[in-house]
């Protein structure tokens, strides 16, 4: 399938993914480093992928500045002019409005996609196809477009979108609400019901209707990007970033806008989708080994089962009587816990810099 023309990526990446903790840490998050022993990190991933749809010098990724370093090292064919540095993490409005000045003044009729670094697509040429039947949406139509996904279980740890049965263009759908990470009950109630999807955090926009959203729905974060036109794609960019970024609200995409707005539509879509939020969501991934998953290590199960086990480097790991857990060892720190818990890792991180003052943090 041919490249998309006049569209450009936006690939998310300056989070610090604690709840995959203590592998992955504030120096180096879990999208730089290759969470599933394939050879790539999470970024490096979802750069190639990315390259199947757009040109590479329309691809863009933005981090916190502290990461820009490890975004070139990673990706060297990406220059950078593509990498965007954050002052401060001031969530994915920020992002997404930061992008959308610089590359308006690039292209004034062009497709912006935005999807986080860290998601895994097992069904990729589904997924290109999905892309694309989005993308010929929104150049025809005012619309904001994010894709859903069929969900197979009551997780309470995505959001949820409730969409019109009646679609309004061939696999295309209206919005009707968000829900972000409802309780177990309230999860169960929409599986049930069959209309809702699992919101995937990606989004397939013309750069015109979405400033238009955010001058609408976010007017004094527009306006304070807006003040920096002129500024983009030159050597004062980031003096004006500083400043600007010193002045906004953090706020969510989704809360800021696609809660807001009337024009927003979802792709029901199945392509092999995982967030890889979670350590759960590792294992679900992985191959059983004598009824364990494991991954990087040599394992030996003497009476035990339902564990994942995970090492840095290959390390003999020896599991007796144990089932149901979480085992992760890194160079310096040990997790072991339920594996029920993986929502619990995120407040263990926390709680283990406070108590340490950073040092395994």
């Amino acid at each position: 399938m041919k490249k998309l023309k006049d569209t450009y990526v936006l690939i998310l990446a300056g989070g610090i993914g604690s709840r995959f903790w203590p592998i992955s840490r504030e120096s180096k998050p879990k999208q730089f480093i290759d969470i599933l022993g394939t050879g790539n990190t999470l970024i490096q991933e979802a750069f190639m992928r990315y390259s199947k749809i757009a040109q590479k010098e329309n691809i863009y990724v933005i981090t916190n500045e502290r990461y820009v370093d490890l975004v070139s090292e990673q990706l060297p064919q990406l220059p950078n002019s593509q990498i965007l540095g954050e002052p401060y993490g001031k969530n994915t409005a920020a992002c997404v409005t930061y992008a959308s000045f610089k590359i308006s003044e690039l292209s004034k009729d062009g497709i912006l996609i935005v999807a986080p670094s860290d998601h895994l697509i097992l069904n990729e040429s589904n997924f290109i196809n999905q892309i694309h039947l989005a993308a010929d949406f929104a150049k025809k139509n005012n619309a904001l477009i994010t894709l859903g996904i069929k969900p197979h279980r009551p997780d309470t740890g995505f959001g949820y979108i409730q969409y019109e049965k009646e679609e309004t263009s061939p696999a295309i759908n209206q919005v009707k609400t968000f829900t972000e990470k409802p309780p177990l009950e309230m999860a169960k109630k929409f599986l049930e019901s069959g209309d809702f999807l699992w919101n995937s955090g990606m989004f397939i926009w013309s750069i015109n209707n979405i400033l238009s959203a955010l001058r609408k729905h976010l007017p004094e974060m527009s306006f304070a990007f807006e003040e920096g036109k002129g500024a983009y794609n030159t050597s004062i960019e980031k003096e004006h970033i500083d400043r600007i970024y010193s002045q906004i609200n953090s706020i969510s995409i989704d809360n800021g806008v696609l809660e807001k707005a009337n024009n927003v539509y979802v792709l029901p879509s199945e392509f092999g989708w995982s967030d890889l939020g979670t350590w759960k969501s590792v294992e679900e991934r992985l191959e059983p080994v004598d009824n364990n998953k494991v991954l990087n290590a040599t394992f030996y199960g003497i009476n035990a089962s339902q564990n994942l086990v995970v090492t840095e480097s290959d390390k003999l790991v020896v599991l007796k009587d144990l089932s149901g857990y979480f085992v992760i060892d890194s160079k310096d720190s040990l997790l072991i816990c339920k594996n029920n818990q993986e929502q619990e890792v995120k407040k263990i991180a926390s709680d283990v810099k406070k108590k340490y003052k950073g040092r395994f943090g």
